[in-house]
């Protein structure tokens, strides 16, 4: 199978993220419809890409090939989902942001037991514990079926007029950068938080004995 987002550059990135909104993703007997995404891009521009300073070990899928799944834990806890995007050697990723579970829907919740239907994946580390992925998905086709994730085309594309774009969430560079996109009026969208810089304690100020 192959789609035209799938060998657009790099630097378009943001127009393929806002092409797999509708899509579907599923694995682990669970299909979710993306409503939300965000594009990261590793051209150097974006210091919020896991590939701003170019390939290492960990980011090394997110140079190609386009369609392949990039996984990455996050906080220490979680896992969170990318889909590959941008030509061999370049840098792209689309973060897989949140989604509405439309099938499975009791796997899903057997997997959130504490969440309502409307949260099962709303957010980027639920998405993928609904969907039950984990790092063997990492560097794995999300095209052609061998990976435990597949991605498939809407049966129509999404009304552009219901694309909304704005920040990214939590990142700690590019604050600004409009490169979350999601669809208007859909519930499973997450909320929108700016990255908070943790305060380190200061030090505690040294105490001198009065003279006598």
């Amino acid at each position: 199978m192959t789609y035209p987002w799938l060998d657009a550059p790099a630097a378009q990135v943001a127009d393929t993220a806002r092409t797999l909104l509708g899509w579907t993703v599923s694995a682990g007997g669970v299909t979710v419809r993306l409503t939300e995404v965000e594009a990261y891009a590793g051209t150097g521009e974006d210091p919020a890409s896991h590939a701003h300073r170019g390939p290492t070990p960990r980011n090394k899928v997110m140079f190609g090939p386009a369609g392949h799944v990039y996984v990455y834990f996050v906080f220490g806890m979680h896992w969170c989902a990318n889909i590959v995007c941008g030509r061999d050697g370049e840098a792209a990723a689309v973060l897989l942001r949140a989604g509405e579970v439309v099938d499975g829907v009791e796997t899903a919740r057997e997997r959130r037991p504490r969440a309502t239907d409307r949260e099962l994946a709303r957010g980027p580390a639920r998405l993928v514990t609904a969907l039950g992925l984990g790092r063997e998905a990492n560097g794995t086709s999300a095209i052609d079926g061998t990976g435990p994730l597949l991605l498939t085309p809407p049966a129509s594309p999404v009304d552009p007029a219901r694309i909304v774009a704005g920040p990214r969430v939590g990142v700690a560079a590019a604050h600004d950068l409009p490169w979350r996109f999601w669809l208007a009026d859909e519930p499973s969208v997450s909320v929108y938080r700016r990255h908070t810089p943790r305060r380190r304690p200061a030090p505690a100020a040294s105490v001198r004995n009065s003279p006598a």
